[in-house]
Order: structure tokens, then sequence, then C-alpha cells
């Protein structure tokens, strides 16, 4: 798929919520190289989204002199988190756990904005809080961790064939991401290459796109 492409289904779905709503393309960059992220850059693309520290460096040092707005994605382990902040990415969309966000606030130098992600569809094979512990954590970071600038939430939808539960664990996270609103969140991010369009229907304003753009 084209960027052109992608954002005409984007549009389209959009359109069909709401003509107010905006939503955010993350270019997920990870099963390619820094010459399609040139090439994606040059046809408009400016967030771009890395789910590993190590290729994220690389990248960064490749293309540093391109304005990109780097987003990190991935599960972040503790021994990774100096490097990470060292790279200053424009958002890190996996806080899974206070714990995480303490020991980003601890060693960060400035406040960094970030999501917390949610395991919406409760599957084992994910990682992110669970969705009935996410508003007391998100609450609990916002007054504990003055670096972690939290802006909204993040969850990958239910891994199914059937659409009714995929769009169960969209909407699940969509509502908490309402209940945050009168706390500052302001980013819903929901939907991938297989399912952005259902995740904008139930009311998400930033996708993480890969396979789709980078085929």
């Amino acid at each position: 798929m084209t960027l052109d492409e992608l954002i005409q289904k984007v549009e389209k779905a959009r359109l069909e919520v709401n003509e107010h709503l905006i939503v955010k393309i993350v270019a997920v960059s990870k099963y390619s190289n820094s010459d399609a992220v040139k090439k994606l850059y040059n046809e408009g693309q400016r967030a771009f989204g890395e789910n590993r520290v190590q290729v994220l460096e690389e990248k960064i040092n490749d293309l540093n002199d391109l304005p990109i707005e780097w987003h990190f994605i991935g599960n972040l382990q503790k021994n990774k988190i100096n490097k990470l902040l060292k790279l200053d990415p424009f958002m890190i969309q996996s806080i899974n756990s206070l714990e995480l966000a303490k020991e980003i606030n601890k060693r960060a130098t400035k406040p960094i904005r970030c999501l917390l992600e949610i395991n919406s569809a409760k599957e084992e094979s994910k990682e992110g809080l669970q969705p009935e512990l996410a508003i007391d954590t998100y609450n609990e970071i916002l007054e504990t961790c003055p670096n972690i600038n939290l802006q909204g939430v993040m969850t990958i939808g239910a891994h199914s064939d059937d659409e009714k539960e995929i769009i169960k664990s969209f909407e699940l996270t969509h509502s908490i991401f309402e209940k945050l609103q009168n706390r500052g969140a302001k980013v819903c991010s929901m939907g991938m290459s297989s399912d952005f369009e259902l995740a904008i229907k139930c009311g998400s304003n930033m996708i993480r796109v890969g396979n789709a753009l980078f085929k």
C-alpha cells in the first residue's frame, strides 16, 4: 500500500466517525531499512515507530539530518532505558507498569512523552496492563513521576479472526481513554496494518502501520 492509499483509507474511516477527528499515522519501520524510511519521509510521512532500542539508534544515526518524529513502541527492558533516553525519542508508547514508569522517571533528565500500554484483550502473549488496573496506574504515574509526561493510552487489538473480539478490545481501551481525558489524556493509539480501520471506528486517533507501508 502506498502512503497516499493509506491516507485515503484513514480519511474514509475517520469521516465515518467524526469530521473533526484527526488521526496520526506512525509508520512502523522495524522491518525496513533507513533508505525505506527516507523514501517515505520524502513522500511526506513524519512520524516513525521502532520497537528495538538498538535499531532505533542505528536509524537515528543514519537519518540524523532529517527531523523525524521517532516513537518507541516496543517492550522496554530496564537495561535499555538509559540508551533510549539518550536517543531522546518524541514518545515512548509502551509504559506497561508503574515499576517501568518509576525507573524511567528516575533516570530521565527532563519530562518525556509517554503512553500507558493496556493489554485490552488480556492475552498472555502481550505486554501491557490489565484494563482494570489502567486508571489507577495512570493516576499514580501522574502523581509520582514528574518526568513522565503521560499523554494517553496504547493497545494492540485482540489477536483474533473474530472482528467482534477485536472491536471489543478497542472499545474497552477507548472507554478507559475517555475516563482519562479529564487527567490530560489526548492520545488513543490503537490499530495496526490489519485492523486500523476498525480501530479508527472505535475512536483511535493514532495508528501504527508497518507491513502495509513497508512491503
